[in-house]
């Protein structure tokens, strides 16, 4: 590579050139979560969701869901449900009138209620990656694990990209930091470095219980006024098949008695850990889920639940697990159905199984994220930044991302299904006539810089012009504009009384041990 196409790919190209220019990274679409506007695609005739409900309702009558927690046992024994050991039956009628109670929309406000969001009421809304233990980027070139400055990194990406509507978990595992005081140090990064909704993971007491009081603190409010409405949120997993661990239970339970909203997302791979059909794996999942979501309605009722869907397939050669499938696909748009027949928002995902930010990368993902437009998600998780899986969080990747979830939200622009007479033009069809064209016509010149969708990383140049400008290609390009965001990153204000107050409760709990490891 000659030395001044080299220097070129380091600076970023049309992106580094900006920067140096004193220009921002990108131009970006305003904050403002999309809304779906079109119908959504149901695979599922009514037969077909009769017999979803029926097979769903059958297993939690029949076979029944374990729970490894306790107390969800006790509170099952109390609802009139049957136990026996762990596993729990409950009646259908029952879990429909539990289920009944959830609302079908409502609004999580963060400390900054510019930033709040509602889930419902055909809104969509995006997350970053959440939860890989490993990073990659351009400069590195490999896979490491994630440390507390990587993860910083990406949370700025959540917090600059106006299409990343909320925070999830941690961008990258901070690996340099003890789990056991881990949550704390993120979770301040989080809180100071970002103003949008944020997520408490359901891995132990402390660990949820502490991030309810820093989100308090980072907000400045009472007790009262943090368990008056959502604030924040929790997701959970099942363990697939049939089966609910103690620590997320026990931290959504936590969550709904103080007002937050929660998460119930099945880890369903067809072949592997749910039937290998389709109508099976998601039956499976929707059990799982409702099992769960009728316990805390039961507990707190009316309390924020979201149903979530995570069912894909595994690679039947390999065992490894596939995303952004045409089989993975029509799961999400069969969930979503599922959700409306039950009155509740549903929380789809971004997701891919490639190891870098290439091709495959960018076809897996945006499958998967135009599935959960189809399917009327509420909610996408892992919007930004996911490779191999959930294994590695990638910036270049994440830049990649939120190019394809700017078309997303260009794409239900109400202007762009407009059709009223200035839209119809036919005065102006009729003045370029059959030998003119339509650049130089009052029309157009009115319209010309908000007609179309303008990307911040696509480049739409023909060949010889990009390879004039150092052949740059798409992961580098991103990589430029990764780099370029971090250099005019600027963290959202904060209270200064706020900032001390969550200082000092970090400074406290981790003088404390933090959390336990051991549940």
């Amino acid at each position: 590579m000659p030395d001044d196409r080299a220097r070129r790919r380091r600076g970023g190209g049309r992106a580094g050139a900006a920067a140096r220019r004193g220009q921002a990274a990108i131009s970006q679409r305003p904050w403002g979560p999309a809304r779906i506007t079109d119908r959504p695609v149901e695979p599922l005739g009514e037969e077909g969701v009769a017999a979803i409900h029926d097979g769903a309702m059958r297993i939690l009558e029949e076979i029944g869901i374990e729970f490894l927690n306790d107390e969800a046992l006790e509170l099952f024994r109390k609802a009139g449900c049957k136990t026996t050991e762990r596993t729990v039956r409950m009646d259908r009628n029952w879990v429909m009138e539990m289920v009944g109670r959830a609302p079908a929309q409502f609004t999580i406000t963060p400390r900054n209620p510019d930033r709040a969001i509602t889930l419902g009421d055909g809104h969509i809304l995006f997350g970053n990656v959440s939860s890989p233990p490993n990073y990659w980027d351009l400069s590195l070139g490999r896979k490491v694990p994630g440390t507390r400055a990587q993860c910083a990194d990406l949370l700025k990406l959540t917090q600059y990209f106006n299409c990343i509507n909320f925070a999830g978990g941690y961008p990258v595992e901070a690996q340099d930091i003890h789990a056991s005081v881990r949550h704390l140090d993120i979770l301040f990064d989080k809180l100071t470095l970002c103003d949008k909704v944020v997520h408490a993971y359901s891995l132990g007491p402390e660990r949820v219980d502490d991030v309810m009081e820093m989100v308090r603190l980072a907000a400045g409010l009472s007790e009262e006024a943090f368990a008056a409405e959502p604030r924040m949120y929790t997701n959970i997993n099942s363990t697939s098949p049939l089966k609910h661990d103690y620590p997320m239970i026990d931290g959504c339970l936590r969550m709904i008695r103080k007002g937050q909203a929660v998460m119930v997302t099945p880890f369903t791979l067809a072949g592997a850990m749910a039937p290998v059909t389709l109508a099976g794996a998601v039956t499976l999942s929707i059990a799982e889920a409702l099992s769960a979501i009728a316990l805390f309605q039961y507990v707190a009722p009316g309390c924020p639940c979201i149903i979530g869907t995570f069912t894909s397939n595994v690679d039947m050669r390999s065992g490894a697990p596939a995303f952004g499938t045409p089989e993975y696909m029509r799961a999400t748009q069969m969930t979503g159905q599922m959700a409306r027949f039950y009155g509740l928002p549903m929380r789809a995902s971004g997701s891919c199984a490639a190891n870098v930010p290439d091709a495959q990368a960018a076809w897996e993902t945006s499958n998967a994220l135009w599935s959960a437009v189809q399917s009327g998600a509420s909610v996408v998780y892992h919007a930004a930044g996911w490779l191999e899986g959930g294994l590695i969080a990638s910036p270049e990747k994440f830049v990649i991302d939120c190019e394809i979830i700017e078309y997303i939200g260009r794409y239900f622009d109400a202007g762009l299904t407009a059709a009223g007479p200035d839209e119809i033009a036919v005065d102006a069809i009729a003045e370029v006539g059959a030998h003119g064209h339509f650049f130089g016509t009052p029309h157009t010149q009115e319209r010309y810089e908000t007609a179309f969708h303008s990307p911040f990383l696509s480049d739409w140049r023909n060949f010889e012009a990009w390879e004039a400008d150092g052949a740059i290609w798409t992961a580098e390009r991103a990589h430029g504009v990764f780099q370029n965001i971090l250099r005019e990153f600027e963290a959202p204000p904060m209270d200064a009384a706020c900032r001390e107050a969550l200082a000092d409760f970090v400074d406290r709990r981790k003088a404390e041990g933090g959390a336990s490891t051991d549940f």
